[in-house]
């Protein structure tokens, strides 16, 4: 087991092991974006009763299979920062990256669902939208903590 932990990122503070987690999520998601439509369908979930559920999907969605595998390859690249900044928590610019990865995903979510209205808000939507908050406030509090000049 401690071989296995030696892997994980090994600068002090919980930040780089959730960036860690949260990366590692990312590459996860891939694998289901690329395999199914259902849970990228469940986060883009329509507010109009009129849309249908895509093929193999329980819940209205404007899910199409290039979306969803465009959104699995999006989310791999913000994973892959994610995990590289985990490892290399003390450097401002995968600091930053990182940081700006969140604001990325904050914006994106939000709009959907605030600007542009296309997706309800649902469980599928809460949990991108509350880890990208959450971890945005979080490195913004904890930037001086980590970052060396």
């Amino acid at each position: 087991m401690s071989s296995l932990l030696s892997y994980l990122p090994q600068a002090e503070g919980l930040l780089p092991k959730w960036l860690f987690f949260i990366g590692i999520t990312a590459v996860g998601n891939l694998v289901q974006a690329y395999r199914t439509l259902h849970f990228t369908a469940q986060v883009y979930l329509s507010p109009d009763a009129r849309v249908k559920p895509p093929p193999g999907a329980a819940h209205p969605s404007l899910t199409t299979p290039l979306h969803s595998r465009t959104f699995g390859t999006w989310t791999l690249l913000q994973g892959l920062v994610r995990l590289y900044a985990s490892y290399h928590v003390h450097e401002a610019s995968w600091y930053q990256l990182a940081l700006i990865t969140n604001v990325v995903a904050m914006w994106h979510f939000g709009s959907e669902w605030l600007l542009f209205g296309s997706v309800k808000w649902n469980k599928g939507l809460a949990a991108p939208v509350i880890v990208s908050v959450s971890t945005t406030v979080w490195m913004l509090v904890q930037y001086g903590e980590y970052v060396r000049a």
